[in-house]
């Protein structure tokens, strides 16, 4: 039996668990998370135990993902998981659109009608939410969160742990930090360097980042 574990029983945890369940890959999906055992069901699917109940059973299971939204938190988890040894697994739904010379790495969840387009390389641990684009010759670090309806053209770099708004576009060729905030529906269309919340059209610094996402 090929069983997936998933880190996190939250709202995006029934997300990833939907896409893994339609991959058709898993035959079987469960939860872990460390609210255990106040938490015993997310949606569809059993809650099990703690991190630390997967980590003495994670030979039982194929693969293991962490389904956490906060980026650093999820960082966090996917390190403590393979400096166990566990099997990282990456989740991709089947109504997704990757091209065969686009690299993801492991950890990675792409959701339905995402597109990935080619030479792209998708680090370890990120989210590409639904709907979200990503052209060519993208880069986009580990931890980052493309959100849905996010449009990167081609040659953008997204930073470590960066989360991109819901429905913003990227100009070509941007370089956007690590541990930036870009707010829903901006528009970016020059380098942005300095950790911070950026907001609007063009977008700008708000504020400077002091927390996670």
């Amino acid at each position: 039996m090929i069983k997936l574990a998933i880190i996190g029983a939250s709202g995006h945890g029934k997300v990833v668990a939907d896409a893994a369940e339609q991959s058709a890959k898993w035959d079987s999906i469960v939860f872990f998370d460390d609210a255990y055992p106040k938490i015993t069901q997310n949606g569809a699917w059993p809650v099990i135990g703690n991190t630390a109940d997967y980590i003495a059973q994670k030979d039982e299971f194929s693969g293991v993902i962490v389904a956490i939204g906060n980026n650093d938190i999820r960082l966090q988890k996917h390190a403590y998981l393979e400096n166990s040894g566990c099997s990282l697994a990456t989740i991709i739904h089947p109504k997704s659109i990757i091209s065969r010379y686009a690299s993801i790495d492991r950890g990675t969840v792409v959701f339905a009608g995402a597109i990935i387009n080619p030479y792209a390389k998708v680090g370890s641990s990120v989210i590409v939410n639904t709907g979200a684009t990503i052209d060519h010759d993208c880069m986009i670090n580990s931890g980052a969160h493309i959100a849905p309806g996010a449009h990167l053209a081609g040659g953008v770099t997204v930073g470590r742990g960066t989360w991109i708004g819901i429905g913003v576009s990227v100009r070509q060729m941007i370089e956007i930090g690590d541990d930036i905030v870009i707010g829903a529906g901006a528009a970016v269309v020059s380098h942005l360097v300095q950790p911070g919340v950026y907001v609007g059209i063009p977008a700008k610094l708000y504020s400077v980042r002091s927390s996670s996402c």
